[in-house]
């Protein structure tokens, strides 16, 4: 992807996920009106809302770009895809967000020939906004009342030590897989974290290793993803193969996602 569209894109859609976030921080002050999908898991107003917005200034900025979004795909609204699209989850960390929780983010990103090449994540409740600058740079800002504070700095992953591996695990997805994965890889400190903000923690290298073995959506995990590979990190298969994405439903299988090991 040419540095001109990351520019395009960044200079757009910045804007787009905090205007979003502050709409989910409104509705969460206010009736959340929670329901219920097909699948028992739970959406709100605020998901709604959020989803509303993206889908709105993406068919601005790119209208040629189809968009695959987690709401509109539940309804069964999910265009033809190729080669080239978007993967919109509005708000990922949905229980998290009801629960009265911080750890719940606003997701987009660029999907090209099977691999994320951009990535936006907001995290409302904190204001942290991670933005892929191109495919080898990330960078962390702040946000308070939509105004950015200070500089976008550059965040990196780390080296892992093996003697002090830090792990995340889902706060609300710690099955026996995963628990024996860590234990084989011999962590030091696991913590919990909700939503896409995993790969946030890992990316800024304050975490070495997020094992996922319990079932994802593309949309989940795809801009988390793109922040990963642009501070240094990767996600594969179990096998090590590389994570490919336009899977027939968008559904994941198990995968490990990583710093510098």
């Amino acid at each position: 992807m040419k540095t001109i569209q990351y520019d395009l894109y960044c200079k757009k859609l910045r804007p787009t996920v905090i205007e979003a976030g502050k709409k989910i921080m409104q509705i969460r002050a206010g009736k959340m009106g929670v329901s219920y999908k097909e699948d028992r898991s739970p959406v709100t107003l605020a998901d709604q809302a959020a989803e509303k917005i993206i889908l709105r200034d993406l068919r601005e900025v790119a209208p040629e770009i189809p968009i695959i979004a987690e709401e509109s795909a539940s309804e069964g609204k999910i265009p033809h895809v190729t080669d080239r699209f978007w993967l919109v989850d509005p708000l990922d960390g949905t229980k998290e967000f009801i629960s009265g929780g911080k750890d719940f983010t606003v997701n987009i990103a660029l999907i090209e020939d099977g691999k994320p090449t951009f990535g936006i994540i907001y995290i409302p409740a904190s204001g942290e906004l991670f933005t892929t600058r191109n495919q080898n740079t990330v960078t962390l800002q702040q946000v308070h009342n939509g105004i950015y504070i200070g500089d976008e700095s550059p965040i990196y992953v780390r080296e892992a030590n093996q003697e002090n591996l830090i792990a995340l695990a889902s706060k609300s997805h710690l099955d026996n897989d995963t628990k024996m994965f860590l234990e084989n890889l011999k962590v030091k400190d696991t913590i919990s974290v909700g939503s896409s903000l995993k790969f946030c923690v890992v990316a800024a290298g304050d975490a070495d290793v997020y094992p996922r073995f319990s079932p994802t959506m593309e949309w989940d995990i795809a801009a988390g993803h793109a922040i990963l590979n642009a501070a240094g990190g990767s996600i594969t298969n179990l096998d090590g193969t590389p994570f490919k994405y336009n899977k027939p439903d968008f559904r994941n299988g198990a995968f490990i996602a990583r710093g510098k090991f």
